[in-house]
């Protein structure tokens, strides 16, 4: 396995983490046999802070996570893995991994960075994609068009 496809590995097992320990605070807060229902009513009690910061937490791990096994799976299909793309895939789930408790514990400014330093490595992952690509090719088949 790559360093590319096994980092798509571990970011899946992070966003299960992720769902794991909202699941976990959301049954803690509101109760299990109310988390068991439809939900269709309000549970009458107040989310919790961490509830809130593991929800957003896991949403925002949800936009990327589709851009960042994306660009793995162009870089493996197409043959574009470099030491480059390598050490941003591996710096993409790193960073995740770190944002995870900075946000839980609701700490500021070094989260964001953190997650702009994240954006940046999948900016990286995503170039790649787009400098392999044959414009020319391209430009070519809309002609048909």
């Amino acid at each position: 396995m790559t360093v590319e496809l096994a980092m798509a590995g571990v970011l899946i097992a992070l966003g299960i983490v992720q769902l794991m320990l909202t699941a976990i605070e959301y049954r803690r807060v509101h109760g299990v046999t109310y988390a068991n229902t439809a939900r269709d009513v309000p549970s009458g009690r107040a989310d919790s802070k961490l509830l809130g910061r593991l929800s957003r937490a896991q949403n925002n791990l949800m936009e990327t996570a589709p851009y960042f096994i994306g660009t793995i799976l162009v870089i493996q299909a197409a043959g574009l893995s470099t030491k480059l793309t390598q050490a941003s895939a591996v710096r993409f789930v790193l960073l995740r991994i770190i944002y995870l408790p900075l946000y839980a514990f609701g700490v500021p400014n070094i989260r964001g960075l953190i997650w702009t330093l994240s954006l940046v490595a999948l900016s990286v992952l995503a170039f790649r994609v787009l400098e392999a690509i044959n414009w020319q090719d391209i430009l070519v088949a809309i002609s048909v068009y």
